[in-house]
């Protein structure tokens, strides 16, 4: 079953290339991730994976507080990794 997508009126607010800069470095696999975004409504905290970073920022997927899906190119210091929990 596919994962509804953030309809565009909610989706995160994304850098641009000339904010987040080169050279981007693809992850070989997605790193579990919590990060700060800022949409329309303000700002909240999503649980995600980045996808790609670069020195200034990093490319996350991460899911809205409804279950849907979304991406967004966000400032590095608005990320922290995430450590698995117990039994993972």
């Amino acid at each position: 079953m596919p994962v509804e997508q953030v309809p565009l009126s909610e989706q995160a607010h994304s850098l641009g290339p000339a904010q987040y800069g080169t050279p981007v470095r693809q992850a070989g696999e997605p790193l579990p991730v919590s990060a700060w975004i800022h949409t329309r409504k303000g700002h909240q905290l999503v649980d995600g994976v980045a996808l790609a970073w670069t020195t200034k920022a990093a490319r996350i997927r991460y899911i809205d507080g409804h279950g849907r899906e979304g991406f967004a190119w966000v400032w590095a210091h608005a990320v922290t990794r995430s450590t698995p929990s117990a039994g993972e």
